[in-house]
């Protein structure tokens, strides 16, 4: 039986058949709009998005108070927060091995900016894409491990067992990549860890390291101490959970609404000039985070200094962040610029392959000398 037209229209514009909702659908958002008291259209919307009734106002008003998770559901996290308070008691020597994307240097900014409120600045060490590519390297973590006490990687570490071997001190992984059988000699707080049931895999690094700080500022509060203010944080795990393209569900669509609030204060002096500068005139906005700032934030590591996001959007100086901002500005300029003339020649190698007759299968492959490593993957 073919199915009948969707809103009486057979076609489109593109001659595609229009098709309405299944029976099954149309029944799951006729009980939505029973039980929500929400316009059919959007209980459409939500039943094909496999939002249930009981979820959908958590859904469209999201809130902290209703979908914050208890952070020591995820393992390691109790003794990884003990032995950050540990160092910064005793006055230990702190590093951070980031990655050098946005939820890398979101998660470093949240850190250092942490930090701050006790008067210690850890080290800051992100690799650079072309000369170390991703994740800690022996190099790097044996100089950080001689020089410092502790080094927490962020956004990275999970499989880096050598790595973390050669570092030759404590490490904390606060990573959200999946991770194989074994874990490395650190404690790992990772929602994608084999031995996690896998209900926080949508996290990004940034939310993971906020969830940890959570439970810092726990033990901190038991011990009659106070931390620093984790909810004006939280424009930095919006952006890195956008910017990283983690699926808007669960925690994060809180994490997203509540960190918007706080980016539209204006009180990160980092963001604040970035967004000057992108000309944002209006209140932040998921695109904006993800079509805006995040590449711009992006551009440092990908064909610039990879520090250079990590630095923005941890400096407390408005003047030094608006310096970074003009900089990586410019280079996000310079990026749109490669990644065009990558992208041009790879579709002309393509088209004469098709035009050729030469390309059969389902995949159809271009490859260039002198690309610029930091655009191939987003060609």
């Amino acid at each position: 039986m073919t199915p009948r037209a969707f809103l009486n229209v057979d076609l489109s514009l593109t001659n595609r058949r229009w098709i309405g909702p299944a029976p099954q659908t149309a029944r799951l958002a006729e009980a939505m709009m029973q039980i929500c008291h929400l316009p059919m259209a959007v209980c459409q919307t939500l039943v094909a998005r496999n939002v249930t009734p009981d979820a959908a106002l958590a859904y469209l008003i999201p809130s902290l108070r209703d979908l914050m998770p208890d952070p020591r559901h995820l393992r390691d996290m109790e003794p990884a927060a003990t032995r950050l308070l540990h160092g910064l008691n005793t006055g230990q020597r702190l590093a951070i091995f980031a990655d050098y994307d946005v939820d890398g240097g979101a998660s470093a900014a949240l850190l250092i900016t942490w930090a701050r409120h006790f008067g210690v600045t850890p080290t800051l060490y992100i690799p650079d894409r072309i000369d170390e590519g991703y994740g800690p390297n022996i190099p790097a973590m044996r100089d950080l491990g001689a020089r410092h006490d502790l080094i927490l990687c962020v956004d990275c570490g999970t499989i880096s067992h050598d790595a973390i071997a050669a570092a030759g001190c404590d490490v904390i992984v606060l990573d959200h990549h999946l991770a194989t059988d074994t874990l490395p000699g650190a404690l790992v707080v990772n929602p994608n860890r084999q031995d996690e049931d896998g209900s926080l895999g949508h996290l990004c690094a940034a939310a993971v390291v906020f969830l940890f700080l959570v439970e810092v500022n726990r033990q901190l509060r038991v011990a009659g101490q106070t931390g620093p203010d984790l909810m004006a944080l939280l424009d930095l795990v919006a952006l890195a959970t956008v910017a990283d393209v983690a699926p808007l569900i669960g925690i994060n669509r809180a994490f997203v609404r509540q960190g918007l609030r706080v980016m539209a204060r204006r009180d990160r002096p980092g963001l604040r000039a970035l967004s000057d500068i992108a000309k944002l005139d209006q209140a932040p906005t998921a695109y904006a985070l993800g079509f805006v700032l995040g590449p711009r934030i992006n551009a440092g590591g990908r064909i610039g200094q990879a520090d250079l996001g990590a630095r923005l959007l941890a400096t407390d100086n408005l003047l030094e962040a608006t310096s970074l901002a003009e900089r990586l500005n410019h280079l996000n300029t310079e990026r749109r610029e490669i990644e065009a003339a990558v992208r041009a020649e790879a579709l002309a190698q393509v088209d004469a392959r098709l035009a050729s007759g030469a390309e059969q299968g389902a995949l159809v492959w271009a490859a260039g000398d002198g690309w610029h490593p930091g655009v191939v993957g987003i060609v």
